[in-house]
């Protein structure tokens, strides 16, 4: 027996272990950490901004304070 025919097995032992794991992705948890919004163009921004991204969001974009796009934010 070579060396493929064992980590085929091992990999078939391996394989139910692997499998209850489910997706490796986490788009679904990006997804629901982003609860920042701009009041304004509705655009999404994860919990973990901070606030120079979104003061130069609300500057460059609509050109308006960051109090005035994202009224529940604070500096």
């Amino acid at each position: 027996m070579g060396n493929g025919a064992k980590a085929q097995q091992k990999r078939e032992r391996n394989g139910d272990k692997n499998a209850s794991k489910g997706a490796k992705s986490q788009s679904k948890s990006n997804e629901a950490a982003k609860n920042i919004i701009c009041s304004i163009c509705k655009q999404s921004f994860l919990v973990t901004t901070r606030a120079p991204a979104l003061e130069d969001h609300s500057q460059n974009r609509h050109s308006k304070t960051m109090a005035d796009c994202f009224p529940n934010e604070s500096k």
